[in-house]
């Protein structure tokens, strides 16, 4: 699990990232263990702003949605018996992604790396598409091209239809003889991340091999469904999308462009203003002042306002 801590007072911003995951249990994110996390981070971040007290605090967290209700329960307590901050924001890494690339506007954001999600809001709620992890969803994520790109490539190593021999070659220069690649790949925790390391070697072969320019068509495709699922379908909402996905470049981006004025006519493609990091912190930034306007939701953005505000 991913966390971004951001915190304002007085003008000051600052902001830590950890890199250390968080153990889940039967409450899902395990709120002790992050605490650790959080409060040398916190510490920290403090003494280097010479913020003197905190007034508020986001915590953004992956999983957050489906993953919660520890952190829901007990992480504002925590936080205001460790530091006295009086006002609490818990936020799905979505809803980060989403204020970094648009602000307090209505439309909609793909958050693309690993994984794959498409927040929207017409602010007066959030909608989600997809996030629902490499077993059962993240269509068109790193992981899922990376996935394609290795079963076109075992598809050549069998003389089924639908394989790349480009697409093999590059599998058995990264991973060794394909035969090898189920032992290698299915016992291994951090499989998602595996799979989309080979994503970057199917956008390497768009150019020239159509199974890959079909594979990053496909990836495109699901993307802009999903963002038609959560985008506004009134006024003039804005469409961004953020992630290191997108480094892949034209190979990708030209289909989802493509795909995007297709399904979204009505809405205005903008750059993402900035990264989940700069979201955590305006966020922290509205709250701290008392002026957030963006709709507040149990399960992606949760506020809570302690004794000590």
């Amino acid at each position: 699990m991913r966390v971004v801590v951001g915190t304002v007072e007085q003008g000051v911003a600052a902001r830590r990232e950890s890199r250390v995951p968080v153990r889940t249990g039967d409450r899902g994110i395990d709120a002790g263990h992050l605490m650790e996390q959080l409060v040398p981070m916190v510490r920290a971040l403090v003494a280097e702003s010479g913020v003197v007290r905190l007034g508020a605090a986001v915590v953004g967290a992956a999983g957050l949605a489906s993953l919660g209700d520890g952190l829901r329960a007990e992480l504002p307590a925590a936080l205001e018996r460790e530091f006295g901050v009086g006002r609490v924001a818990l936020v799905a890494d979505a809803v980060t992604a989403y204020v970094g690339a648009l602000g307090p506007r209505p439309g909609a954001v793909v958050a693309a790396g690993t994984g794959l999600i498409a927040m929207g809001t017409d602010l007066t709620r959030w909608r989600r598409a997809d996030g629902w992890g490499h077993l059962l969803g993240d269509c068109g994520s790193g992981a899922w091209i990376g996935r394609a790109g290795l079963e076109a490539a075992l598809r050549a190593h069998d003389g089924r239809p639908g394989g790349s021999a480009g697409l093999l070659a590059r599998a058995e220069e990264l991973f060794g003889p394909v035969r090898r690649l189920p032992g290698k790949l299915y016992p291994r925790p951090d499989r998602p991340a595996v799979l989309a390391s080979f994503a970057p070697h199917v956008a390497a072969c768009a150019d020239v091999d159509p199974v890959a320019a079909d594979i990053l068509r496909a990836a495109a495709r699901h993307m802009a469904e999903s963002a038609a699922a959560v985008c506004p379908t009134t006024g003039e909402p804005q469409v961004a999308l953020t992630g290191g996905l997108f480094k892949l470049g034209a190979p990708l981006l030209v289909p989802l462009e493509e795909e995007l004025a297709k399904r979204l006519p009505h809405a205005r493609r903008v750059p993402a203003a900035g990264d989940p990091l700069q979201g955590a912190v305006r966020i922290a930034t509205d709250l701290a002042a008392g002026a957030l306007t963006l709709p507040s939701d149990d399960a992606m953005l949760h506020v809570v306002t302690g004794k000590r505000d």
